[in-house]
Order: structure tokens, then C-alpha cells, then sequence
């Protein structure tokens, strides 16, 4: 029973991920950041620090400035924080240097299996890359659900 469930939540956050890709497109062909208000500092930050490492994996650490557009929540607030203590330059609001190499970086973090602020998928896309990945979050922080979801992008 419990390897089918697992099936089935793994099924599940595939299905989703390919879903989120399909919603409205902002700037530079990615979605708009958006994180709920109401997580936890201590479970934004998990999870930002989860993402960022897997994030280096993809692209290399600390070697790119990532053009951020965080919409103020604990999250967004959490992965600046994140990614510049990974090294990285993080550029929000500022207009850049056009000669720079520049990766905009957009997050979403929603609700999973219907349960709001218990498990949450968060995902990271640029323009070459997109990682996903469920949470299990509690007022403590979280802890990853699921295995990571890596998509390479042409």
C-alpha cells in the first residue's frame, strides 16, 4: 500500500509540475514568481536553501547573476538571501549592465494534495532549466516529498 502511494505521489507532482508550465507566461517566457504569504520564515528558507543547492548543480555556483523578481513574500525574500550566500549576484529591481550574463530566475510555490501550507511544490525556472520539487512543511521548516524534477530546456 505504501509503495503505492508513493506511486501515486510521485505521479502526481510530475503530472503538476507539467501543469504549472502550462500557466500564463511573464517576462523573459517564465511564469511570475508567486509564494503564499502565510509560510513560515523557517519553512521559506528550507526550501529556498533545498532549490538553491540543486539549482547550483544545473547551472554552476555562484558563476551567473540571477535577475530576480520576488513578489515580497518569506520565500522570495528567502531565496535572494539564499542565492547570494550561494555566491551568486542577485540583481531585483536595478537596471543591468546589457553585457552581463544575466539568468532570470522565476519561482512558484504552491499548495499540493489540496492541503494549504502542508505539502507544497516549489519550483525554479530560467530559461534553460526548470527544477521542481514537493515539500513536507511544518512551523519548523520543511523537508523534500519527492524527488527532484530536473527539465533541460533547448
Amino acid at each position: 500500500m505504501t509503495i503505492i502511494r508513493v506511486g501515486a505521489i510521485t505521479f502526481a507532482f510530475v503530472f503538476a509540475v507539467g501543469l504549472a508550465g502550462c500557466q500564463t507566461l511573464g517576462a523573459g517566457g517564465l511564469t511570475t514568481s508567486t509564494a503564499p504569504n502565510e509560510m513560515s520564515g523557517p519553512a521559506a528558507s528550507a526550501i529556498a536553501g533545498d532549490m538553491v543547492s540543486r539549482l547550483a548543480e544545473q547551472v554552476g555556483p555562484g558563476k551567473i547573476t540571477v535577475v530576480l523578481k520576488q513578489d515580497g513574500t518569506p520565500f522570495g525574500e528567502a531565496l535572494e538571501a539564499t542565492l547570494k550566500g550561494w555566491g551568486y549576484a542577485v540583481v531585483t529591481n536595478q537596471k543591468t549592465d546589457s553585457a552581463q550574463d544575466l539568468v532570470t530566475l522565476a519561482y512558484v510555490i504552491e499548495p499540493f494534495d489540496g492541503q494549504m501550507l502542508a505539502r507544497m511544490l516549489a519550483r525554479l525556472s530560467t530559461s534553460s532549466v526548470e527544477i521542481g520539487r514537493a515539500y513536507t512543511v511544518t512551523s519548523a521548516g520543511a523537508a523534500p516529498a519527492s524527488p527532484l524534477s530536473v527539465m533541460q530546456r533547448g
